[in-house]
């Protein structure tokens, strides 16, 4: 097994090499395990995906940090995780998550401008780029070259401002972010507007983004790391879903046919 330092140079080689990589969200350690076995060489938590399966529609810190200590624990890979707004409003408060998800065995890890509140959704662009100042803070006093992510959330909450969008990103890249994210871009000419603005690697969640882009078309445009989100964990409660109301519409159980094969699940958990 890789040590953490081994697991965040190896992370930090995946954005400094030509071309796009492609980092997974599992939501446990079962689906990382699945994922590290099918080859992928990074794994990125996803909160959405774990507040579903906890049956909530948010969800703490504290379980977002137990969560990735788990996956963390359960390859070989590099893991970055989804911190939401680091549980804090206050900066140095928000700044702690990260020495937290670095002890819990992650190599990076996100900070975003979205509060938390419906009401007033994105903090104040001082606010909002001290905050990322205090992370990189925290990031820089680890033992090992921790990734921090930034996150600049208006297309996510209703605010398809581009100006104000790239004005954050680049705010956030001056404060020290290693890599800059903005989820809700949809077509391939705002991306790139995007990505263009920038010097450091940009971050793509494909949830949110136009289901048709290829992983060529994307490096293409600049993109370095693509993600999903909780779009892979959004999927199988999909498929489970179809599965309950085949047997409680139709009494039927066709659906064993596509069960995953056990081999393949024992293989990699094994």
């Amino acid at each position: 097994m890789r040590n953490q330092l081994e697991k965040a140079e190896a992370f930090r080689a995946l954005h400094a090499r030509p071309g796009a990589f492609i980092i997974p969200n599992p939501w446990d350690a079962g689906t990382a395990k699945l994922l590290a076995a099918m080859g992928f060489e990074a794994l990125a938590t996803t909160s959405l995906g774990l507040a579903n399966t906890l049956g909530r529609v948010t969800v703490s810190l504290d379980a977002i940090i137990e969560n990735a200590r788990a996956i963390a624990e359960a390859t070989d890979l590099p893991v970055s995780v989804d911190l939401e707004n680091c549980g804090a409003h206050d900066s140095r408060a928000a700044a702690t998550a990260i020495t937290r998800t670095a002890e819990a065995g992650a190599v990076g890890g996100s900070i975003e401008d979205f509060t938390g509140d419906r009401d007033k959704p994105i903090y104040d662009f001082s606010l909002a780029v001290e905050r990322v100042q205090a992370a990189v803070e925290a990031a820089r006093k680890l033992p090992f070259p921790f990734t921090l992510t930034a996150r600049a959330e208006n297309f996510l909450h209703g605010r398809k401002d581009l100006d104000d969008t790239i004005k954050r990103l680049q705010a956030f890249e001056a404060a020290g972010a290693d890599v800059l994210y903005s989820p809700g871009l949809y077509d391939i000419g705002t991306i790139r507007t995007v990505v263009s603005s920038v010097g450091k690697p940009f971050n793509l969640v494909m949830g949110f983004a136009d289901p048709t882009l290829t992983l060529q078309q994307l490096a293409e445009a600049g993109v370095k790391r693509i993600s999903v989100g909780g779009a892979m964990e959004r999927y199988a409660l999909a498929a489970f879903l179809r599965c309950a109301r085949e047997m409680k519409d139709k009494g039927a159980f066709t659906y064993v046919r596509d069960m995953a094969p056990i081999a393949e699940i024992r293989a990699a958990f094994g």
